[in-house]
């Protein structure tokens, strides 16, 4: 079983891979920024819900 500190980096790496393709995609394909935009706020209230400050590492301020 992976241990907390595991949970939250791969976490962490997840939601820094998931705002770098919604940047890239923002503006050619709406709809999949859409879709992204999910996975992104499920992953922002997870990290904050485990104690990990995002002010640092969210780029994408909506």
């Amino acid at each position: 079983m992976p241990s907390g500190a595991d949970i939250i980096k791969d976490y962490v790496t997840e939601f820094s891979r998931i705002q770098k393709w919604m940047i890239s995609v923002k503006e050619k394909d709406p709809e999949t920024y859409d879709s992204m935009y999910d996975r992104y706020l499920e992953l922002k209230v997870t990290l904050t819900s485990l104690g990990v400050n995002l002010s640092e590492i969210d780029r994408i301020k909506q």
